[in-house]
């Protein structure tokens, strides 16, 4: 059967027989390959999908991240006012669960047993809740009548294994509790504490005052092997290190950790004291790669640094080689930036990493080549490569920017075709750093989170930041007005990568700007989850060719499931909120389509 991508990010089209009917997990399944076996909808007959039904939450905060989940013949989805109970094949409400500040990116699914019901897990402000899935009521056996205090917010939903939750959160701990009472099980530690041999990474005991170092995304978990894998974000303040001297464990590092003991088995650091905002933001995917005839069960981490990591998930080696590479060092009094950096060795980086001044962008129109030119004269900008640091009172352009590269959406893992999917931006983040007055109160080195919005923890007690990061216009290098990047496109692609070898097996541009787009320029858009242009896309996964798109009413900066109905058909639903770090318009809508 001939398979389909939909952006962003959903494979499906396989062999019905055992095909999955539901949609259990925000990434399909705990190891988020976001892909489905159902091939109702498949190359053939995607050009004719549309739209079934259309619920609307009401929350039209721009934090309408949600990914709808389908069990059972039940659709729940959590929105900032609440969470929703659906019937799957018409979008009629079943239930509401009233409340606010609920995590953003979706809820978590627990089946129950013999003794206790289904269940439903949400962030609530600093509160795990747990609500009773056939009648929308908290259920009162859990923690202290229905939820646990954290200490801090969750701004993804947990990961389960059997009856243990792993709660990501904004403060620099993960937490687990029994699914049943709510009793804690484990914590464990994201910054190195004295007695752990990485420790050694905090000099002059910044350990005790950064904050960071957390986790805002997803986590993903190996159910056979009892593992969860865990994507750290950047330790402090996001562009300064000065109170931080050291590498900083295990501050922008995936770590896996024994869930039946909450102790770690290994770590990978992506970025050596980060002071460009690079945290992980992307689930790990899960994978089995084929090498020399063997199956090797592994685990890829796209990076806002536009690359593509794979491990071994048992062990942590490298699939495919990485190497230790000299980068430019700070000149900031007192920032101690590490010699070296991580790179891949396969594939090649995805997203562009560097800006030269004869890449500024000439093809697209002669206004916007005199913009980003005009800038560059005017800032005294230079060329850009891997990892330049800031610099104090004097402007510089980094690539990729602080929301990526890669983000949150992550990948999606093509199993039948051996083909690991993911988009990514090819825009850069620019400005300088100067000094904060005495007066000026705590900095945490700039605008924290981008993309997130977990870059530090602000209940954490934290070192004041000597700097902040100052972008003079524009906010990002682009062209504000019309969002254009000042450099050359593809300014947005879609990627396909072989899980078996780490070579780039298509790449084709994704989003457009249709007053370019009427002129036949393939631009690509900035994208969070979804393309800056608000379409809905749907690929062919073995040439990357585009099938169909259809115009939402806000992009949709979420994650789309498919599930069969009641009805036979199956159905494909994305939450479209818009808003966020892009400046997309908002709405609040949950989108169904199906076949004719």
């Amino acid at each position: 059967m001939k398979r389909i991508v939909l952006a962003a990010w959903l494979v499906i089209g396989s062999v019905a027989a055992g095909a999955q009917q539901e949609w259990v997990h925000v990434g399909q399944d705990p190891g988020h390959t976001k892909y489905s076996t159902l091939d109702q909808i498949n190359v053939d007959n995607v050009q004719t999908l549309q739209r079934a039904w259309t619920f609307h939450t009401g929350d039209k905060t721009g934090f309408f991240e949600s990914t709808p989940l389908v069990v059972s013949d039940v659709m729940y989805v959590s929105a900032q006012n609440g969470v929703f109970a659906l019937d799957p094949a018409t979008g009629a409400q079943r239930w509401k669960f009233e409340t606010l500040g609920n995590t953003r990116r979706g809820l978590a699914y627990w089946p129950g047993d013999a003794r206790v019901s289904a269940r439903l897990f949400v962030g609530s402000g600093t509160r795990l809740l747990a609500i009773d899935a056939k009648t929308g009521k908290l259920a009162l056996e859990f923690g202290e009548g229905g939820f646990v205090e954290m200490g801090s917010a969750m701004q993804s939903p947990p990961s389960i294994y059997k009856d243990v939750l792993i709660a990501p959160q904004t403060s620099p701990v993960i937490r687990a509790w029994n699914a049943r009472t709510g009793a804690a099980l484990w914590t464990f530690h994201l910054v190195a504490q004295p007695g752990d041999p990485n420790h050694k990474t905090w000099e002059n005991d910044a350990w005790k005052t950064i904050g960071g170092t957390n986790t805002w995304g997803f986590l993903s978990a190996d159910i056979e092997r009892g593992i969860v894998y865990i994507p750290v974000s950047i330790a402090g303040s996001d562009y300064v290190g000065v109170e931080r001297p050291g590498d900083n464990l295990y501050g922008t590092s995936l770590v896996a950790v024994d869930i039946a003991t909450g102790q770690r088995k290994w770590h990978q650091q992506f970025v050596h004291h980060d002071i460009w905002d690079f945290d992980l933001a992307a689930a790990p995917t899960l994978f089995d790669a084929v090498k020399d005839g063997k199956t090797i069960p592994g685990v890829a981490e796209v990076t806002k640094m536009g690359m593509l990591f794979m491990f071994d998930r048992v062990t942590g080696e490298p699939l495919f080689g990485m190497e230790e590479r000299p980068v430019p060092q700070s000149s900031v009094p007192g920032e101690k930036t590490s010699p070296t950096q991580p790179f891949p060795l396969k594939p090649p980086p995805l997203a562009r990493i560097s800006l030269k001044k004869t890449e500024l962008p000439s093809s697209i129109s002669p206004e916007l080549a005199s913009y980003c030119a005009g800038l560059w004269e005017k800032y005294k900008l230079e060329d850009s490569v891997p990892y330049t640091p800031w610099r104090l009172n004097q402007d510089i352009v980094m690539f990729p920017g602080a929301v990526g590269g890669g983000n949150w959406q992550g990948l999606a893992y093509n199993r039948k075709l051996g083909r690991i999917i993911t988009n990514v931006m090819n825009a850069g983040q620019w400005g300088h750093l100067e000094e904060v007055k005495p007066d000026e109160g705590r900095g945490r080195g700039g605008l924290g989170g981008l993309g997130g919005g977990g870059g530090a923890d602000d209940n954490a007690p934290s070192a004041r930041s000597p700097y902040r990061k100052v972008t003079p216009e524009g906010g990002r290098f682009w062209e504000p007005d019309h969002r254009y990047p000042c450099n050359e496109p593809p300014w947005g692609e879609l990627i396909a990568v072989s899980a078996n070898t780490g070579d780039i097996v298509w790449r084709v541009p994704l989003g457009i700007f249709e007053e370019l787009d009427k002129k036949g320029i393939k631009t690509g858009t900035a994208s969070l989850g979804a393309t800056i242009d608000g379409y809905f896309r749907a690929f062919d996964a073995r040439s990357g060719k585009e099938l169909w798109a259809t115009k939402l009413d806000a992009p949709a900066h979420s994650i789309p499931s498919t599930y069969m109905g009641k009805d036979g058909k199956q159905y494909v639903v994305i939450a479209a909120g818009g808003g966020g770090f892009l400046r997309s318009p908002l709405s609040d809508e949950v989108i169904a389509f199906r076949l004719p």
